[in-house]
């Protein structure tokens, strides 16, 4: 939605249109809410280290996917399978050829990138629901590969690889409090690359082909070239999420869950974050992951209220209540998270007459 603004407060120039930031005060916010992430391994818990970190390397993903589906329109089931790529291509860099961490990132991402246009491929001939049957493929295809080739290397039905510490510059980063360090940093540089992508001709092509593929083609946007693009990106963005999952769990794997229920959690967590928006992954990430615990607990405690049904309720009320929550929101608020907030900063903008 069109930003809502009080009377007087206009832009002067085109850098001032497109800026982000627009304040002093916004600045003065975002270095204190960096700091503070960064601060949190001095001064936070075990769960909250481990539960921020999982919430940046996901955010990544969905980063990632959002840019793919959000934007462009298309329509990925198999994301989760991209981050295994991600984390297997790192821990082979690093492991059998010695590449140093800061090497091996980027190029798995890239490698992950190109599994991406095999399976966007496809994305010329179908979309919709057909696509998605497409890319659910990837799902599939991926964790079989991974147990059934090159076994010594790929960790063959243990269904797991260990990954070595993360070195860079002689520090040693094999504590999930260290290595969030990397984790946020990362999560700087691509929420800078989504963003920009985002407000580019890549971008507003990417939308074009969302909104009406058939007009934007009439127009002269290359449909299949678009298409692989936004492919190409949402595996590179799952292939650096995995690499960082895959540090912070010492291993990588079918056995550590990149199965079709993240890949459709990731899904979700779009719709209830905002699709289409640079803040839906964040919104996105955070609320699901901590509604995931608050789940957990719940299921516990009812599990000791009914000792009767206590394996059906540990097991099963995750995932019934993460259905309920999609639900509710795919009702209530349809256009996420960061719909809400937008229309929040505005009541605030035009506070006293925001009714």
């Amino acid at each position: 939605m069109a930003a809502l603004r009080p009377a007087g407060d206009y832009d002067q120039s085109y850098a001032q249109a497109m800026s982000v930031l627009r304040k002093p005060w916004h600045w003065a916010l975002l270095i204190g809410g960096i700091i503070l992430l960064y601060s949190v391994p001095f001064w936070g818990s075990a769960y909250l280290v481990n539960t921020l970190n999982q919430v940046v390397y996901t955010i990544i993903a969905l980063q990632g996917l959002n840019l793919l589906t959000g934007y462009a329109g298309q329509i990925s089931l198999g994301q989760a399978a991209f981050m295994l790529v991600g984390g297997y291509i790192a821990a082979l860099l690093i492991t059998h050829l010695g590449l140093p961490f800061l090497l091996a990132l980027p190029l798995a991402a890239i490698g992950t990138g190109l599994f991406g246009l095999i399976f966007g491929l496809p994305s010329l001939r179908v979309k919709g629901f057909y696509l998605a049957m497409a890319t659910l493929a990837a799902q599939f295809i991926i964790p079989w590969l991974s147990r059934h080739i090159f076994t010594d290397y790929l960790g063959g039905t243990r269904g797991r690889i260990e990954v070595a510490v993360a070195q860079i510059g002689g520090f040693s980063f094999g504590e999930v409090s260290n290595f969030l360090f990397i984790s946020l940093t990362v999560l700087l540089v691509t929420t800078v690359i989504s963003l920009n992508i985002s407000r580019t001709r890549l971008g507003r092509a990417f939308v074009s082909i969302r909104d009406n593929d058939l007009a934007a083609e009439l127009l002269g946007v290359n449909l299949f070239g678009y298409k692989l693009q936004a492919f190409f990106l949402a595996a590179m963005f799952a292939g650096v999420a995995g690499v960082l999952k895959a540090h912070t769990q010492r291993g990588v794997g079918t056995e550590f869950g990149y199965g079709l229920d993240e890949s459709i959690i990731f899904l979700g967590m779009l719709v209830i974050g905002g699709l289409g928006t640079n803040l839906g992954p964040i919104f996105g990430a955070a609320a699901i992951i901590l509604l995931e615990d608050v789940a957990l607990g719940v299921g516990a405690q009812l599990a000791i209220m009914f000792p009767g049904q206590s394996a059906a309720l540990l097991t099963s009320f995750r995932p019934i209540f993460f259905g309920l929550v999609l639900m509710i929101f795919l009702i209530f608020e349809p256009r996420g998270l960061a719909y809400r907030w937008q229309l929040t900063k505005a009541a605030w903008r035009l506070r006293p007459f925001s009714r």
